[in-house]
């Protein structure tokens, strides 16, 4: 059974860098998309970034579009978002979704049926 574990979170200065991990066990990621969604302090979870298992491209969020970077590394069965120059705005869990693909091009908002537990991120002086 597919079991998501993130880490990496943290509290970091406005500007600052942060490098969120999502790690896999029971199940071969490379074989699903994934994608990092967020949710803020009384707002809805919305994803900001995916990465597809058929194309292998991303698609990001206007919101985080040049500055956060996900990837793969199947050696550690693993996802990493990358995020640079955080605003106060990026505050807020992040989970990591997997999905079976549809398309070849991965889902940014919907369709993920496995979750981990989430990795709070704070940015703030």
């Amino acid at each position: 059974q597919l079991q998501l574990v993130e880490s990496g979170g943290g509290l970091v200065q406005p500007g600052g860098s942060l490098r969120l991990s999502c790690a896999a066990t029971g199940f071969p990621l490379d074989a699903l998309d994934i994608a990092w969604f967020r949710q803020a302090p009384g707002k809805e979870r919305e994803g900001i970034s995916c990465i597809s298992s058929v194309s292998g491209k991303s698609q990001y969020a206007d919101s985080v579009k040049s500055r956060f970077t996900i990837s793969r590394d199947n050696a550690k069965n693993a996802v990493y978002l990358q995020m640079d120059s955080l605003k106060p705005e990026d505050t807020g869990v992040y989970y990591c979704g997997a999905a079976h693909p549809l398309l070849p091009t991965c889902r940014l908002r919907w369709g993920y049926d496995f979750w981990g537990q989430g990795t709070q991120v704070t940015v703030s002086s």
